[in-house]
């Protein structure tokens, strides 16, 4: 069981994802934007961060590089559905700037159940292959 935090601005979506999520026995933890997320991570350690790019506040791109600075080895999932060329554009520099796996909205809670188990069960990167201070 891995302690998930969910964000997303749109409260159906992260309803269905927390279902999902809880359906295969993780704890989630919820926020509506990368501001709230921040938050989150300030009070509470969580395994992974599933996290939606369109978004008020700190989008899914900005939080994804204060994640990658501020927590190196925390693993991230970045959906969008934010327009078929768009999402793709989305998607992809995500997966440059280090999101451990995308997906594209809409997905099947089995697409999700089975990229979260592959980024929890992924090699972790050493705490010592980071750089100084990283935690």
């Amino acid at each position: 069981m891995a302690r998930i935090l969910v964000v997303d601005d749109d409260t159906m979506v992260r309803m269905t994802i927390r279902a999902s999520l809880l359906r295969a026995g993780h704890e989630v933890l919820e926020a509506g934007d990368g501001f709230e997320a921040a938050g989150v991570l300030a009070k509470a350690e969580v395994d992974l961060v599933v996290s939606d790019i369109i978004m008020p506040e700190v989008d899914g791109i900005g939080l994804l590089l204060k994640l990658r600075k501020q927590f190196p080895l925390l693993r991230v999932i970045v959906i969008s559905g934010g327009g078929r060329a768009q999402n793709v554009d989305f998607l992809r520099m995500a997966q440059t700037l280090g999101a451990d796996q995308v997906l594209a909205k809409p997905f099947t809670p089995e697409q999700l159940q089975k990229a979260v188990q592959a980024v929890l069960d992924a090699p972790r990167a050493d705490a010592d292959d980071t750089a100084p201070g990283a935690s």
